[in-house]
């Protein structure tokens, strides 16, 4: 009798443990909860919109890793969910590229040293609806490594001069950037 006692009450409390974690799982904060940057340059603003994934013990690039499961690898979002979004009131050069004011989506080639980032010319879609023939052009990112690992992703606009500025992406074992111009 108290076997099976102890027995019930052990199958109730593992059973309660898991509903009481799927609630919170629904009920919870979102896995990659929606995140912005932004940065005022020569008085117009610049801006960026993404969700922003979390490591959470696992591997996230290279070979075998979650974004090399995505159906547009070697393409990666640049984040999660819907596709990463930057909306500048400026005409920018990033590195080299002439980015005439607007909003663009943001993607990275992320299977090659350095990474490329992106200007894809298409908006509003889900991060995993790439159009290469929407490319307004890629630029090659500098490349560094954090002194930690990065669990949740960031994307940084920083001002690095009185008309210029650092886009900088942080995630796992990586930091990549790249510089622009506002014009």
């Amino acid at each position: 009798m108290r076997k099976t006692t102890l027995w019930l009450i052990l199958t109730m409390l593992a059973a309660s443990v898991l509903v009481l974690a799927q609630m919170q799982k629904k009920g919870g904060p979102p896995l990659s909860p929606p995140a912005e940057t932004s940065v005022t340059i020569d008085g117009k603003n610049i801006s960026i919109k993404y969700s922003a994934p979390s490591v959470r013990g696992r591997q996230m690039f290279g070979e075998g890793g979650v974004i090399s499961k995505d159906r547009t690898w070697p393409v990666w979002r640049l984040g999660a969910n819907a596709a990463t979004t930057l909306n500048t009131e400026a005409d920018l050069v990033i590195r080299d590229l002439a980015v005439p004011k607007g909003t663009y989506s943001l993607f990275a080639l992320v299977n090659q040293t350095p990474w490329q980032l992106i200007i894809n010319k298409q908006t509003g879609q889900w991060g995993l609806t790439y159009n290469q023939d929407q490319d307004l052009g890629r630029v090659p990112m500098d490349m560094g490594k954090p002194p930690a690992p990065v669990e949740t992703m960031t994307i940084t606009l920083s001002q690095t001069g009185p008309n210029t500025g650092k886009l900088e992406v942080q995630f796992e074992n990586y930091i990549a950037s790249v510089p622009f111009t506002v014009k």
